[in-house]
């Protein structure tokens, strides 16, 4: 059965015109960037730390992570695949507009860029 949301506009049109609506009104999308989880931290964020903690528990800290590196890791029950060494390039570079919480995250781990 589908429901409202997963109907194209088009569709939703068609049913609205034949005096159908969904039966409860919809929320407002949730985006990645604005859906938070533990800690206060972006769901993509904190992807990238889980995926930062699970390489560095299979390999430390002896050689740095290349750029193509996916890491596969499972977060909120679900499997996904992080672009490990892309999280870490764009983090060093966008490292000055970290929120204390990502900056606290990183420390943990024993990531310091500054």
């Amino acid at each position: 059965m589908r429901t409202w949301a997963q109907l194209s506009g088009e569709q939703q049109g068609r049913l609205g015109g034949l005096g159908l609506t969904p039966d409860e009104p919809e929320p407002a999308p949730v985006t990645t960037r604005a859906a938070k989880g533990t800690g206060g931290l972006a769901a993509p964020f904190r992807l990238g730390v889980a995926a930062l903690v699970q390489y560095l528990q299979r390999k430390g800290h002896e050689r740095p992570v290349l750029r193509k590196h996916e890491e596969p890791v499972e977060v909120d029950c679900q499997e996904h695949v992080a672009e490990l060494g892309v999280f870490i390039s764009n983090t060093k570079t966008r490292r000055h507009r970290l929120t204390p919480e990502q900056r606290q995250a990183l420390t943990k781990l024993g990531i310091e860029w500054t």
